[in-house]
């Protein structure tokens, strides 16, 4: 969202991380709610935006979802976090028009409708029940808000991002942080993102739902966290005031349920037909024009797979009433 104008109301008191979180992306004129502006790809470039093979790879998944289900009279898409409704956008272009003529697609964002949007698309604020076909959550679960703790109390924050230490964590978290996050120093505790992966997978009936996201496992679990700031493009301190995206990268392996496949993206955009290679050279004297293309869309892939950057995104993939992944079928 644009960071012109007003900024969300702050809360007054240092409160817990995950309060102050809630209001400063999705409080009233919160980042993530404010009318108008550019909305997050105004300060951030996800996968979506680096290049139109992204969407494509949503698309073929998408279509290897349908064939497993039988290829049912009408198919979900639902993309959770939507954002302006880019990979909507994206993937409908992308799919065969017998295909397309079938999906149902839905954006899942708390802000309001975009103008000139696809009249196709249906704007809700929560997951449709009753899914059959594929949720998608591209950078999602990230913003959602969570606890941050420090040698077992949870951290207090000022509006202007001051931090001061605040009462012991509950059972619940404790029992999170035991499991998921153990030893001492600074944890973020992603139980609400558990929680929320686990709601929005449960309105599927049928199909695959993929969350795919910064993210570490238990194994590597970031000693300082990972909470930040992004405005207009660069990282800053995160100050829970509405002036800017406030996130942190997510426990996938601790969001994950049974049957679940946890894959780096460069893993899974290979399956779905995304390469890096260059066209032949001998494309340059026959048809320049493709050959430039192939180099675009080479160093687009390049992008969208480099290890230390989109490449080592995870990628959740949990199956509902089919194989776990069908990146590699049909």
């Amino acid at each position: 969202m644009s960071t012109q104008g007003e900024v969300a109301d702050p809360v007054p008191v240092p409160v817990r991380w995950r309060t102050a979180m809630e209001a400063a992306l999705y409080g009233p004129d919160g980042f993530y709610v404010r009318p108008g502006g550019s909305g997050p790809a105004g300060h951030f470039r996800t996968s979506v935006h680096v290049s139109p093979l992204y969407a494509g790879a949503v698309a073929r998944l998408l279509c290897r979802v349908d064939e497993q289900l039988g290829h049912p009279a009408e198919l979900d898409l639902v993309d959770v976090g939507a954002g302006r409704g880019e990979l909507l956008a994206g993937v409908l272009a992308a799919l065969p028009p017998p295909t397309a003529a079938r999906v149902r697609p839905y954006a899942v964002e708390r802000a309001e409708r975009p103008d000139g949007l696809d009249p196709r698309i249906r704007w809700v604020p929560e997951p449709p029940p009753g899914t059959t076909g594929l949720l998608f959550a591209n950078e999602w679960l990230d913003n959602v808000p969570l606890e941050i703790a420090e040698d077992g109390r949870y951290v207090l924050v000022a509006p202007d991002g001051t931090e001061s230490r605040g009462p012991v964590v509950d059972a619940a978290d404790r029992a999170w942080l035991e499991r998921w996050w153990p030893g001492a120093g600074r944890a973020e505790i992603g139980r609400a993102r558990d929680e929320a992966w686990a709601a929005a997978v449960a309105t599927v009936d049928r199909g695959l739902a993929v969350a795919v996201d910064y993210a570490h496992t238990r194994e590597a679990r970031p000693p300082y966290g990972t909470l930040t700031g992004f405005r207009e493009g660069r990282e800053v301190r995160p100050v829970p005031d509405g002036s800017c995206d406030v996130t942190a990268h997510v426990a996938l392996d601790a969001c994950a349920g049974a049957g679940a496949v946890l894959l780096s993206q460069r893993e899974a955009l290979s399956e779905l037909g995304v390469s890096g290679a260059r066209p032949p050279l001998a494309l340059a004297a026959s048809d320049p024009a493709a050959y430039v293309r192939g180099l675009v869309a080479a160093g687009e892939a390049a992008e969208l797979t480099a290890r230390g950057g989109l490449g080592d995104f995870g990628w959740l993939v949990q199956p509902v009433g089919i194989e776990a992944w069908p990146g590699a079928a049909g």
